[in-house]
């Protein structure tokens, strides 16, 4: 999803400078990207970054990819709260999150609660404008395998079909079309805390 936002950034002529916080040199070249190769663990010495910022936050893992619960709320909770806190420090002029559909502290997945509880403290920070996006599946080609997203997008067709009306934001949706739902809703500058649904 990030390389996604990153791309949609670097294509818009509004965006003038882009600074891209990324684990391991990404091979992206553009005259507007500045890119910086950072220990999430330690993320202090950025906080200049984010000062008058538009900060898109595109962090998150799995608990397979991380290993385990505990690293995978170090990345979905810590370091998403972790730059919303310097971002809001740096008096950023709004914080874009990209959470997930369901997001709910009392949910029976621990992915979900864990979403809520990071949108919560985003959320409870003092930044001018926080936007939350709760996407449903991502259509987009993984390095990693996920068997589970795999076998639901072959049944996107049919969930396209079934999933009207309310149910609409459950339907798969493709990466480039939230990277441009971000772009949009941050042009517009609006302030206090939003929540942003595909489909709908």
């Amino acid at each position: 999803m990030g390389g996604e936002v990153l791309r949609a950034l670097l294509k818009d002529p509004d965006w003038g400078r882009v600074h891209s916080l990324v684990r391991r040199p990404s091979g992206t070249e553009d005259p507007k990207l500045s890119e910086h190769v950072v220990n999430f663990d330690d993320l202090d010495a950025q906080g200049d970054l984010f000062a008058d910022a538009d900060v898109f936050c595109c962090l998150g893992t799995t608990a397979s990819q991380a290993g385990s619960k505990e690293a995978f709320r170090r990345v979905d909770y810590g370091y998403v709260v972790k730059l919303a806190e310097l971002a809001a420090d740096a008096k950023a002029r709004q914080f874009l999150l990209v959470s997930g559909i369901g997001t709910s502290p009392k949910s029976p997945f621990y992915y979900s609660r864990v979403k809520a509880e990071a949108e919560q403290a985003v959320s409870a920070l003092p930044l001018p404008a926080v936007q939350i996006f709760r996407p449903s599946l991502l259509l987009a080609s993984r390095p990693d395998n996920r068997p589970a997203e795999d076998a639901f997008k072959k049944l996107t067709p049919l969930a396209n079909l079934l999933l009207i009306g309310p149910l609409a934001r459950y339907r798969p949706v493709a990466t480039a079309e939230v990277a441009r739902h971000l772009i949009e809703v941050a042009k517009a500058q609006n302030p206090g805390v939003h929540v942003h649904y595909s489909h709908t």
